[in-house]
């Protein structure tokens, strides 16, 4: 076994090497020269590079052929003597007249026109040398905030200094509320360089969550004070890593390589025309990410792109995890050979992606890395939409509800998710809502979350399926919402501003909606401080119990108990209603037993539990860990439209 693990470790080392050496930076600074390589066609009729002064505007002041490489004609290079620094360059293949700055340009200009020269030691800010990435023993023990980097800063009553920047997160207001919250992860929405947003115009109110990439490897000049100046954006961008890295709070990056803004403009499509594009049968381009194009992750060369940059990201910007948009375009060797690499550098770096396309793609179904295949990809996670539609209702339909509006029939869905969608010997497939089998090895493989930014947040999904609902009775499903998902046993995630009853006046889908409609409502914490209170309680009840977070399906199976719910008068499950004990010090935990119940039905409900001196810890609303009084066990009330908690 120690052979086998030897010669993997070798041998993916060996891989390594012959990834950076395929696909490395196209640029290559050293103050005498600068290196220019480029992937183009061999049979391409010339391939220039042309050095500008600046990033935006002006003629070049000098064009230089670049030559075939004999030993990789795909690889086309020229070599510039002299100090560049400063400058900035783009590539044209063939005659097209159309430049680019290439597809792994590690800067910049202003709406990423053109690469910039730089010297990333000049990028570095103070402390970096030292910035460690925040332990983590186990992906289970992960807390992942989401969050848009406007959306968390912009609210004018917040007062935040650097409003909608990456700075806002270095602020002590952000890194306090983030620790008392107990967050330790914090998920970014897009923070690459993005087309939607026009850097020129920063004056101007604009929004977009990202999702259209440029330049998958430099940060995006909006969220920097200074888009023009190609080092700030990616400085900043370490600033507000460093800062969370130091107050033990980690940072994953959502990634989109999926698809492109679109194909005549990008990078890939101008430096080798339909090579990383995926096309039908017909000719016509695949669509299976539903914005116009999608990429061919197993071509090699598009393999080497996705591997080589998430190594940037870490090794670069010492990112600590990854999210991947629309993760089922891409196939299951690529995402198991990222996986492999990752390792190579730190395990405990997270990834996890959507287990799912927007459409169907040119490539076989069997290969792709859809949730259903997630077995086949050992640690890698995907969103479960099982638990999330379990409890809140259908994506398909905003108006319908579920187990969470009283509607009965999802409570085998719920459990599923509870157990962290694996093989459970109490949990019965053939009634859960979208998968008819466990489709995670590991509970760390399922992703539990009730709301993200896509779809309508909790609260507006509650307030659409049951119209006329009223403030308290929402924040009760609310809190309701968010105990069954931090109390599962997959890795819990949640949508920034949840913990202050965010809503975005009833939106569902807020990807280009005005600031009035995405920002987070810092005044709420003021309206609303049992809401804050009762998801910084959870959250910190997760935290210091292990038995929520078992982290191995054999653990789940062993010490994770559902109790009979039975309907009067017959031995079914009562609608709306699910129960469940954590029993025998379940991963070392100083608490011998622990039971769950969750009730979503608008009465009392009454639940068995076995005889003795339980702790009530979470009952009506509010947690208290040190405990909110005694019971003695047998039938216990369990109130409306909330969770009780209690150990012995």
């Amino acid at each position: 076994m120690k052979l086998k693990k030897k010669i993997l470790s070798i041998s993916m080392a060996l891989a390594m090497t012959t990834f950076s050496h395929a696909q490395g930076p196209e640029t290559v600074y050293r103050p005498e020269g600068t290196k220019f390589t480029v992937f183009a066609p061999a049979n391409a009729s010339q391939v220039v590079l042309r050095l500008y002064k600046d990033g935006i505007g002006g003629k070049a002041i000098k064009t230089i052929k670049m030559k075939r490489d004999a030993a990789k004609p795909s690889h086309w290079t020229t070599y510039v003597k002299g100090d560049q620094k400063g400058r900035f360059y783009t590539f044209e293949v063939g005659k097209s007249g159309k430049e680019t700055p290439g597809i792994f340009a590690r800067a910049v200009g202003v709406n990423g026109k053109r690469g910039a020269i730089v010297d990333m030691r000049d990028t570095e800010p103070e402390g970096w040398q030292w910035d460690a990435r925040p332990e983590l023993k186990s992906p289970a023990d992960l807390v992942i905030y989401e969050m848009h980097h406007r959306d968390f800063s912009i609210d004018p009553v917040a007062g935040f200094q650097n409003k909608g920047k990456f700075l806002a997160l270095t602020e002590p207001k952000a890194i306090e509320h983030l620790r008392e919250l107990g967050v330790n992860a914090v998920h970014i929405l897009p923070s690459f360089d993005y087309a939607s947003v026009d850097e020129t115009r920063l004056a101007t109110s604009q929004y977009n969550w990202g999702y259209d990439p440029v330049n998958y490897n430099v940060p995006d000049g909006s969220y920097s004070t200074d888009p023009y100046n190609p080092v700030t954006r990616i400085r900043e961008f370490k600033q507000m890593v460093h800062a969370l890295h130091e107050a033990g709070i980690r940072v994953i990056l959502d990634v989109v390589y999926n698809h492109t803004y679109d194909i005549d403009g990008s990078g890939f499509q101008r430096t080798y025309p339909d090579y990383f594009y995926r096309k039908n049968a017909d000719g016509t381009y695949s669509n299976g990410s539903g914005c116009g194009n999608e990429t061919a992750s197993e071509q090699d060369m598009m393999r080497l792109f996705m591997i080589e940059s998430v190594k940037y990201w870490i090794n670069e910007y010492h990112i600590d995890g990854f999210r991947f948009d629309l993760m089922g375009i891409h196939d299951i060797h690529t995402m198991n050979t990222i996986r492999k690499i990752v390792d190579l550098i730190d395990p405990s770096i997270f990834i996890y992606g959507e287990g799912w396309s927007a459409g169907s793609c040119a490539y076989p179904y069997e290969k792709l890395a859809m949730k259903a295949h997630i077995n086949q990809m050992p640690r890698i996670a995907a969103f479960s939409d099982d638990i999330r539609d379990a409890l809140r209702g259908p994506f398909s339909d905003d108006t319908k509800g579920a187990f969470l509006a009283g509607i009965g029939g999802e409570e085998e869905s719920l459990k599923a998710g509870i157990s962290g969608m694996i093989q459970h010997p109490q949990v019965d497939y053939t009634k859960v809502n979208y998968s008819k089998s466990p489709w995670a090895n590991e509970p760390t493989q399922m992703i539990s979350y009730v709301s993200c930014h896509d779809d309508m947040c909790l609260v507006d999904r509650l307030k659409t399926e049951l119209p006329g609902i009223g403030e308290e009775e929402l924040i009760r499903l609310d809190l309701l919402a968010q105990t069954a998902v931090f109390t599962s046993q997959g890795v819990p995630f949640m949508l920034a501003g949840e913990e202050m009853l965010r809503d975005k006046k009833g939106v569902h889908n807020s990807y280009e909606s005005p600031d009035s409609i995405n920002m987070m409502p810092w005044q709420n914490l003021e309206r609303y401080p049992q809401v804050f209170s009762y998801y910084k309680n959870l959250i910190a009840l997760r935290k210091a119990h292990p038995a929520f977070r078992l982290g191995s399906a054999e653990l789940v199976r062993k010490h994770l108990e559902f109790l009979p719910t039975p309907a009067e008068g017959n031995d079914g499950q009562q609608p709306c209603l699910v129960a469940f004990r954590l029993k025998d010090h379940a991963g070392g935990d100083v608490w011998n037993d622990i039971i769950v119940v969750l009730n979503a039905n608008r009465d009392a409900r009454q639940v068995d539990i076995p005889e003795g001196q339980w702790t009530v810890v979470c009952c009506d609303g509010v947690i208290n860990a040190e405990g909110l009084g005694t019971l003695p066990g047998g039938t216990v009330n369990v109130d409306p439209q909330s969770a009780l908690i209690l150990h012995n």
